[in-house]
């Protein structure tokens, strides 16, 4: 069978969602290798994956967690700063691939939307590539918000000019890592290219994101497949919602806010204001006596970590960043979502949770009352689990991670005409 790298960005989400495609394909007789600076490896979970560590000399122990301490915290300077620090890991993935994947003899490369090294490296070294969009889609499209901006969506020539002014302001802003893709491809021989939308397959690109939960979309090409969730299968059924005197709510601010202990306070503050059951998993961000400190302000239970999917099935709202795969983990579980943006993408996935109507969103700014009124519409009226039942029915449709394998098969094994 074939021989396949992943390339991502070394991030929990991103890796996680992989590796269920990744476990796919080994489950199928294929090999899988994931290729990335050697802090990355313990994200991976299956011990039937390979790890091939790269950049030895420039990521070297310690660089991954500033990554992640400026990941957790990007505000003002500092964004910049995180701007640089992931055009240097661009960087350092387009002088590394290229002699990996000969020692490596691979067939075929898994690349992440979000690190465009991985496309360039495959078509420098004439292979097959898939794209894969673990978050919002990078596609672009002419009267579409990009997905880090926060703009709900409109069809009027005013959204659209603004739409336009918002790209180029991020084009700006992302031109460090625009000047280390375009000075590689001129040093490989490759065509010009401004932006991660330029860098993805020709053959396929596989997306999380479900047409129910996006903007409408017109000019997406032919080789795009829209597969919902990349998850194991799962081991049995949602399971009805639990009925008890008080409602759950279930808070998560993903991996990389979880340290937001004054966002989690309000957080607790609303649940108790509703008599609402709350429990919190902070992903190791906060400390022991954090976590006391939140159980006497009234949260049930506060974790560092738990069986997310389990738990948001049993719950009656879910209050979330606006993490992707925490959506996508409401909408399985057919539990309505209260989304407080924080950073990246976040604010462009709670617009479209919105827009798709299944849940709301408030800042995370919003004084603890804003947060209850909120928290309260999303408990108690009933259209957003009825749009839920809509989403979840195109979910089951969608095809999921064996989909997903299937396509790469054909697009990594034959030729375009096989998919």
């Amino acid at each position: 069978m074939s021989h396949y790298a992943v390339i991502a960005p070394p991030f929990y989400s991103h890796v996680k969602a992989l590796e269920a495609l990744a476990v796919a394909l080994v489950e199928r007789g294929h090999r899988i290798t994931f290729i990335h600076q050697s802090e990355a490896r313990p994200l991976l979970g299956d011990p039937r994956l390979a790890f091939y560590a790269v950049g030895e000399h420039t990521h070297g122990p310690g660089s991954l967690p500033r990554s992640l301490r400026l990941l957790a915290r990007p505000n003002g300077l500092s964004l910049f700063r995180l701007i640089n620090n992931l055009a240097g890991i661009t960087d350092m993935l387009c002088r590394e691939l290229p002699d990996a994947l000969k020692t490596l003899e691979v067939d075929g490369l898994i690349v992440d939307q979000m690190e465009p090294a991985g496309a360039l490296a495959a078509e420098a070294a004439g292979l097959p590539f898939v794209s894969v969009a673990c978050a919002l889609p990078v596609n672009r499209e002419p009267g579409l918000p990009l997905p880090v901006m926060p703009f709900d969506y409109a069809a009027s020539e005013r959204a659209r000019r603004t739409y336009q002014a918002s790209e180029r302001i991020h084009d700006w802003m992302m031109r460090r890592q625009n000047a280390v893709l375009a000075r590689h491809a001129e040093e490989l021989g490759l065509a010009p290219r401004r932006g991660l939308h330029e860098w993805l397959s020709p053959r396929a690109q596989i997306s999380q994101t479900l047409p129910s939960l996006d903007f409408p979309r017109q000019r997406l090409p032919a080789c795009f497949y829209a597969v919902g969730p990349l998850r194991p299968p799962a081991a049995s059924e949602p399971s009805e919602a639990r009925r008890a005197a008080a409602p759950l709510v279930f808070a998560s601010l993903g991996t990389l806010q979880g340290h937001r202990f004054g966002l989690f306070k309000k957080i607790t503050r609303a649940c108790r204001r509703l008599g609402a059951e709350l429990v919190i998993a902070h992903c190791g961000g906060l400390t022991a006596a954090q976590e006391e400190k939140l159980r006497a302000l009234g949260a049930s239970q506060v974790v560092d970590f738990t069986d997310q999917p389990a738990i948001i099935r049993e719950a009656q709202a879910v209050i979330t960043h606006g993490g992707f795969n925490t959506v996508l983990d409401a909408v399985t579980g057919n539990t309505p979502i209260l989304a407080l943006p924080i950073a990246f993408d976040q604010p462009g996935v709670a617009a479209r949770v919105v827009y798709s109507g299944i849940g709301e969103r408030v800042s995370r700014f919003a004084t603890r009352d804003t947060l209850a009124r909120q928290l309260q519409k999303v408990l108690t009226e009933p259209r957003y689990r009825q749009r839920l039942a809509e989403v979840r029915e195109d979910l089951k449709r969608a095809g999921g991670v064996t989909l997903a394998a299937t396509l790469t098969e054909a697009a990594l094994g034959g030729t375009k005409e096989t998919l």
